[in-house]
């Protein structure tokens, strides 16, 4: 709210307009999106006058002015090529505010056949002046590299069924959606993925339809760099533990990073509500999606992921607008490549613009313990804090959810303690809990090793006869390394264990961890280890 105040208080300029509308849309308010989008992007507030004062807009016709600002955005008789942009509300001292979030397009855009630019005094008619007519087309085409087509490339030298499994899934969502009646050429030209080069006039698709849909063979021949790495470094951290070398199209790219993710991070116990929030899903969409949303494509430096021991660190090629820390609170988003973002929201690859962002600084610190990093340059870098085995993060339980709570916290608490005793030597299931001085094999223990188990850090003696009564359990190498390396008993001679107050911490000392990741100073040749050199360790 305050953000929204300071920005009324500075009052219009190139990147923010006011607009009255009581209780509808007027023309102009197309005219100014129209702008927006042909040149840097901007805010457009619904319910302010020119003066600054907010005048608010009839609560009784918020709905229809969506529905009908939705339907205009979506015609192209209105706004050519369509552009997809909501509307939020917001309420400043009691009155009803409508926010417009236009980012920069990069394509030039018609309002009513007309073309519209943008500068401190508003809204411009540019469609008769030839000359700024042709620096906007220059200005979009040499600025947004994904949208520079290739003449010789052609619908059938695309994935078919990739269009098609795309199409069916927007046809899932929305049986209206204008895709699902469209062959695979207009569809590609609806996604501004099939242009005409305003310099030779030729027809074909551009990177951006390439990089989306192209065999692997085309996609080597106008990107020839692209790659998306993908590394986890925590035993080997000279070379790696497992790694994944990604260079297919930007679809299944998005899908194998997440699977990536998937088979080595945890997914920690956290409830939104009484409903339970995947937190590793959360954050490491909006990772995915940047990686491959924003990156440049001209640049002949490939993209990296890679996961340490507490912490995960991507690095990408950027084309920056500013050098340094991003500060949430002051972030403007601003669309690297507005097509590619666009299609991948369609295909729900990625959320609006901003809101991935919001989602990864809200729940970065709950499920890592740090807030996540995201640090702008010719490579764009984010950090992002993680926890080592899985549990249930710290949240406070919200009504009906106490007991299952609970559960967690002590299955969790007891996974260390599990880890701790099999140090010795393998023991039976009933041994363990002998050890632990339980009574009987409770709930909570059998998901411990539940757990360890599908996180390999402990293993069976007898992996081809699970349910042998000679089964018996030990640790792995990998869970000795890992509990060794994080884990240090207390003065009693025990290890940490969770609380119990129905609020379980990671089963291994999370604030522990915190200070000897703290302790470690980022690597100087970082950025030798990026552009591809192994032998290098984010963490010296």
């Amino acid at each position: 709210m305050s953000d929204l105040k300071s920005m009324i208080k500075k009052g219009e300029g190139i990147s923010l307009e006011f607009k009255k509308a009581r209780t509808a849309l007027n023309r102009d308010v197309y005219e100014t999106v129209c702008s927006f989008l042909n040149r840097h992007g901007g805010t457009l507030l619904l319910g302010v006058q020119d003066s600054g004062e907010v005048s608010g807009v009839d609560e009784s016709c918020v709905a229809q002015m969506r529905k009908d600002f939705v339907t205009a955005m979506n015609n192209p008789q209105k706004i050519n090529p369509p552009s997809y942009l909501s509307i939020t509300e917001k309420r400043i001292d009691g009155k009803m505010v409508l926010r417009v979030d236009v980012p920069e397009s990069s394509r030039v855009h018609r309002c009513a056949g007309r073309i519209y630019d943008q500068n401190e005094d508003g809204d411009f008619d540019i469609t008769d002046q030839t000359v700024e007519v042709a620096r906007l087309y220059q200005r979009k085409q040499t600025t947004f590299s994904e949208n520079k087509v290739y003449p010789w490339i052609q619908l059938e030298d695309l994935r078919s069924e990739l269009i098609e499994q795309c199409r069916n899934h927007v046809r899932v969502n929305a049986n209206n959606h204008p895709w699902v009646e469209l062959d695979d050429l207009q569809m590609l030209k609806s996604a501004q993925l099939y242009l005409t080069d305003p310099e030779t006039g030729k027809q074909g698709v551009t990177l951006a339809g390439a990089m989306l849909f192209g065999t692997d063979a085309v996609i080597l021949q106008v990107c020839p760099a692209h790659r998306t790495d993908l590394i986890l470094r925590k035993v080997n951290v000279d070379r790696y533990d497992d790694r994944d070398l990604v260079r297919t199209n930007l679809i299944e790219s998005y899908d194998r990073i997440l699977a990536f993710v998937k088979k080595h991070l945890p997914d920690p116990f956290y409830l939104d509500g009484i409903e339970r929030r995947s937190l590793r899903d959360a954050i490491f969409r909006e990772v995915a999606s940047n990686l491959l949303i924003h990156r440049e494509y001209a640049s002949g430096i490939p993209a990296r992921l890679i996961i340490e021991r507490g912490v995960v660190a991507t690095y990408n090629a950027n084309r920056p607008h500013g050098v340094g820390a991003l500060n949430p609170k002051t972030f403007s988003p601003y669309p690297k490549n507005p097509v590619i973002g666009a299609f991948f929201r369609e295909i729900d690859r990625a959320d609006e613009l901003g809101s991935g962002m919001r989602n990864l600084m809200l729940y970065g610190k709950t499920y890592g313990g740090e807030d996540p990093q995201l640090i702008e340059g010719d490579v764009f870098r984010m950090i992002v804090s993680v926890p080592e085995v899985g549990g249930i993060v710290d949240v406070e339980p919200k009504s009906g959810a106490q007991s299952g709570a609970q559960s967690g916290a002590q299955s969790g608490a007891q996974s260390t303690d599990v880890l701790q005793v099999l140090r010795g030597h393998p023991l039976s299931a009933n041994e363990v809990a002998e050890k632990l001085g339980l009574k009987s094999k409770t709930g909570a223990l059998k998901r411990a090793v539940k757990d360890l188990l599908e996180s390999d850090l402990i293993e069976y003696t007898l992996p081809e006869k699970p349910n042998s009564r000679l089964q018996k359990y030990r640790i792995t190498d990998k869970g000795r390394e890992i509990f060794d390396h994080l884990v240090e008993p207390d003065s009693s001679g025990r290890f940490a264990r969770g609380n119990s107050r129905g609020i379980k911490r990671n089963v291994f000392d999370r604030e522990g961890m915190r200070k000897e990741m703290a302790g470690r100073k980022a690597c100087p040749t970082v950025e030798s280890h990026f552009l591809g050199f192994e032998g290098t360790s984010f963490y010296e």
